[in-house]
């Protein structure tokens, strides 16, 4: 009598893969899709574009799997969806702070180690000492989601002065927060951030 798929281990479904059974692939699949979808949006907040990322590299592993053995499965997915939006954001252009976060990114483990309330918490207690202007049109920035001219016109200020508040917020809470750096660049810059 067979195990069931959703008992065997990643090496013995990387087997599998490599002689193209369809019933590894879809429990590979089954296994790992949601996880590969949480850590692409944690790096790139938008779903449409993160689920694209997570099928583009299953239909890659599929692909793959006659010729290449994949040692390490749960490695490979992971660091496949890592370069694929390192891609993505690349040809879209994004921000230095986007390839800022992905240099960060060391490892799956950085990510999954912090708990995110406790990160969240201590985001918001390291901005009450930030000058209230400051703290203000970050505020606006990163949580209403203003843009720099809706934030300069509301405010009365410039935009540059707007950009100066906003880096000088970013770099007060990557000095200030207790954790990890790589797990400041990717929260602060952004689960927060919009550029």
């Amino acid at each position: 009598m067979k195990r069931p798929l959703s008992t065997i281990s990643s090496e013995e479904l990387s087997l599998r893969l490599s002689q193209k059974d369809s019933l590894a692939f879809e429990e590979v699949y089954e296994r790992y899709w949601k996880r590969l979808y949480v850590y692409a949006y944690k790096i790139y907040e938008d779903e449409a574009i993160c689920e694209d990322i997570v099928q583009e590299v299953f239909i890659s592993l599929w692909e793959k799997a006659s010729v290449t053995f994949i040692e390490h499965l749960e490695g490979y997915l992971y660091q496949a969806v890592k370069y694929k939006v390192a891609d993505t954001l690349k040809k879209l252009r994004f921000t230095y702070i986007h390839d800022e976060v992905l240099a960060s990114l060391d490892s799956v483990t950085s990510l999954y180690s912090t708990n995110y309330h406790e990160l969240e918490e201590e985001v918001f207690h390291a901005m009450e000492s930030l000058p209230s202007k400051c703290k203000e049109v970050f505020y606006l920035s990163r949580f209403k989601h203003l843009s720099n001219a809706e934030i300069a016109n509301r405010l009365n200020i410039s935009i540059r002065t707007v950009e100066t508040h906003i880096s000088h917020a970013l770099r007060h809470l990557r000095s200030n927060l207790q954790i990890v750096p790589s797990v400041v660049f990717v929260f602060v810059a952004l689960m927060l951030s919009k550029s």
